[in-house]
This record gives C-alpha cells, sequence and structure tokens, in this order.
C-alpha cells in the first residue's frame, strides 16, 4: 500500500481522469488532483456538502453543489457555471454522480436530511447535456456510489441502507428499467464504487474499513483492509492497475484530519464509467 496525500479533511467521490486521481475533499470544500508520484493540485473550491464529481466527454469537470440544489460545470477557463438546476426533482441532499458516453449525467439523492433526519427512499435523476433534469428511479434505501458497464446498457448503484448493489438496465432514451439486485454485500454497507476490466465491482465500506471486489451474483474476489472508514475507490487504467481509495477516521471526537489516499496493486484495470 503505498500512501498518497495525508491531512484530508473528508475526502469523497474517487475518479481516475487523465492520468491522475481526483477526489472531493468535503470538509475542505476543494476538488484535488493528485499525480501517481503524489504531486497534488487543488483544482477549484466549492463550498458545498456532499460535493460529488465527475467529467463531461470533453474532459470539463461537473460538481455536484448540493448545499445550492444545482449540478455545476467547470469551463476551460476555470470558471464555474451552472449546469442544471436539481430543486425541482428534490431538495433533499444530492450525492454521487456518474456521467454516460453521451454526456448525459445520473445523480442521486438520499431522500433525507442527513444524518439527522428519519431515513426515507431516495431516488436517481438523470440531467441531460442541456441540462434538463428528471427522475428515473425511485425507493433506493440511501444510494450512493454508481458506475456504469463499459456498454453503456447497465447502471449499477451502491444502497448503502439495503446493504447490496443494485443495476438497472439504461433505456434508449437514457430512462432506468428491469431493477435486479447485481450483488448482496451481506453485513457491508456499500459506499462509492467502480467497475474494472473483468466486471467486478469494488466497493468502499466505512464502518466495515474495507473495500471488496465482487463479481454479479455476490462472490467475494478479494479484500483491501484500512485502519480507518473507506468512502471511495477508483482504478487507474493501464498496464499495471491500481486501486485508489480515500478514507478517514469517521464517528469519533474530534481531532486533526485523519483522510488519506492510498493506492495497492489491482488485478484488473478501470472500465465502464466513471
Amino acid at each position: 500500500m503505498r500512501v498518497l496525500r495525508e491531512g484530508i479533511v473528508f475526502g469523497e467521490s474517487t475518479r481516475w481522469h487523465d492520468g491522475r486521481v481526483w477526489f472531493s475533499d468535503w470538509g475542505a470544500h476543494q476538488v484535488v488532483a493528485v499525480a501517481p508520484d503524489g504531486a497534488h493540485e487543488v483544482v477549484v473550491g466549492v463550498p458545498s456538502f456532499p460535493m460529488c464529481i465527475d467529467f463531461l466527454p470533453d474532459g470539463r469537470l461537473l460538481v455536484v453543489d448540493s448545499a445550492h440544489q444545482r449540478l455545476l460545470r467547470r469551463e476551460e477557463d476555470g470558471s464555474m457555471v451552472t449546469h442544471a438546476d436539481l430543486a425541482s426533482v428534490a431538495t433533499t441532499p444530492w450525492n454521487e454522480i456518474v456521467v454516460d458516453a453521451g454526456g448525459a449525467a445520473y445523480l442521486n439523492n438520499i431522500g433525507f436530511d442527513f444524518p439527522a433526519g428519519q431515513p426515507k427512499p431516495g431516488l436517481v435523476a438523470r440531467v441531460t447535456p442541456d441540462g434538463d433534469v428528471r427522475a428515473v428511479a425511485d425507493d433506493l434505501a440511501f444510494p450512493n456510489g454508481m458506475a456504469i458497464t463499459a456498454d453503456g446498457g447497465t447502471l449499477v448503484v451502491a444502497e448503502s441502507h439495503a446493504n447490496r448493489l443494485t443495476a438497472f438496465a439504461i433505456g434508449p432514451d437514457g430512462g432506468l428499467t428491469d431493477r435486479r439486485v447485481w450483488a448482496d454485500a451481506g453485513g457491508d454497507h456499500p459506499d462509492g464504487i467502480c467497475l474494472d476490466a473483468e466486471g467486478a465491482v469494488w466497493y468502499a465500506d466505512v464502518a466495515n474499513r474495507h473495500c471488496v471486489r465482487i463479481r454479479e451474483g455476490g462472490e467475494v474476489l478479494g479484500t483491501v483492509e484500512l485502519d480507518r472508514g473507506a468512502f471511495s475507490c477508483t482504478l487507474s487504467r493501464g498496464p499495471e492497475p491500481e486501486l485508489f481509495i480515500v478514507g478517514q477516521r469517521y464517528g469519533g471526537p474530534a481531532g486533526p484530519p485523519s483522510g488519506r489516499l492510498v493506492a495497492v496493486p489491482a488485478p484488473a484495470g478501470g472500465a465502464g464509467r466513471p
């Protein structure tokens, strides 16, 4: 295990893009990009929580500004503009995002005020490239990480409160149908996820402090144990793939930032989206 960065306040939403691993530091309200050698850049600051990220096909960054119920887009000159207004669909916290090959974004909303609110079902919405927003799935138990398969035909969603990964077929119009359980995670609570080139999913688990590689149907293929909660993970793409994990100690007394970004060798590189 290689430690790439320490002192992260609250790391989430890891993404591999353009040869670097990107993540959101929710606590510092920053989007950070880290090279494999550990060199880092603070790309943009957004005063929001949550603030998950992904990229349009042309490379422009999208940031979920949950505090203001909008999806932001970073232009080539570094300016941030509103990509879509999300308030018409839901005003509870927006969470994760994944962008398809055509530039449409799938975002999920947890459905209740977290952590103080009473849990209620969440939803997935689809945002078209021109900013139109509509709900495409509902009745999800704390929807979290999402990924789209390499063929573009399936969306996988982590349902943290249901201990499972759930899959939907993506229709020609971007709608979601044919809901099914992709894998039961047993006693785990999947958070951030990513797909690999062999069709397996890696998911991060905060409470159990590990990342798990799992096959459709539930066969566990491998586990990476950590000394702190695992919030999100992503895979590099290339001949020597690595799994990047961001995690921190969570739920205890306040103290110095415990967030850490680490890298471990992986049996297969990333595939699909993100």
